[in-house]
């Protein structure tokens, strides 16, 4: 399917890293984030909570959004 879950780490206003579950990985956007997206990534139960979220939160509701429309 098309649903992906986002989830971004900001610090001051700054999108520091994201995690993107079509990549199934966080992706760091400033050298402070490259960092904390490599140690995030080397979690195998982070990546594996974040993806079950997506499951959880996304899918399940994708019904409730398409039938709006």
């Amino acid at each position: 399917k098309d649903i992906e879950f986002i989830r971004s780490n900001y610090y001051n206003k700054l999108e520091i890293a994201r995690f993107d579950s079509n990549l199934g990985k966080y992706v760091g956007y400033t050298e402070f984030g490259v960092k904390q997206a490599n140690y995030w990534n080397n979690d195998p139960s982070l990546i594996a909570a974040l993806n079950a979220q997506r499951e959880a939160v996304c899918l399940n509701n994708v019904g409730i959004d398409y039938q709006t429309v």
